[in-house]
């Protein structure tokens, strides 16, 4: 598999360590990428018509995307016992907070797009301000009705999360979301000792 790849992107992040994760690491093949939210990447675009990382290709050069799909695909492709999507009562709670991290890192990057793309004589603060509330109330669910899915086990769901933490850390890392939820920042600490989250650092 070949992979559209951005040392940035949180949602390519989801996809590695997935594929660390399950073992499936050395199948990856790694293509560089110039995607972005105005000026697109036309090798992209060929694959994938919203020109977003990450895609993946196939042998027969058919796409997959977005994040989601591609970490099912990885999953699946796992010899090695387990699974990160499970198949039991539980999947829909794995689903449903692979949704939620996901939904965290959209409101992040509106707010990287707006604090850094636009010009600043036409940035909105409320829009900012709007979207940082997105991330605040998430954390909250986390910290307190969601804590006991993501600490159990290393799912697709706790992928999301420690990538959406992962990315406040390296773009807002003037954000204080630690001393408000302390169970988060605790769990934070001990899964990014695990090697798929140190094999997969952001950078740029």
């Amino acid at each position: 598999m070949r992979l559209f790849h951005s040392p940035a992107s949180p949602y390519v992040r989801k996809v590695m360590v997935t594929a660390y994760e399950r073992g499936v690491e050395d199948q990856i093949e790694i293509l560089g990428s110039a995607a972005g939210p105005v000026k697109r990447d036309p090798e992209i675009v060929k694959h994938n018509s919203s020109g977003k990382v990450p895609c993946a290709l196939l042998e027969n050069d058919t796409p997959l995307f977005d994040s989601r799909v591609i970490c099912a695909y990885l999953d699946s492709l796992a010899g090695r016992e387990g699974t990160v999507y499970p198949q039991g009562a539980d999947r829909f709670d794995v689903l449903t907070l692979e949704a939620l991290g996901d939904a965290i890192l959209d409101a992040c990057l509106l707010c990287r797009y707006e604090a850094v793309l636009r010009p600043e004589s036409l940035r909105w603060d409320d829009w900012y301000a709007g979207q940082m509330a997105k991330v605040d109330s998430g954390l909250d669910d986390l910290e307190g009705k969601w804590f006991e899915r993501i600490s159990g086990a290393f799912h697709a769901g706790s992928i999301a999360v420690v990538c959406a933490l992962g990315y406040l850390d390296f773009r807002f890392s003037d954000k204080d979301w630690r001393s408000t939820h302390p169970k988060l920042a605790a769990w934070f600490a001990e899964v990014s000792e695990r090697r798929s989250m140190k094999e997969t650092l952001p950078k740029g």
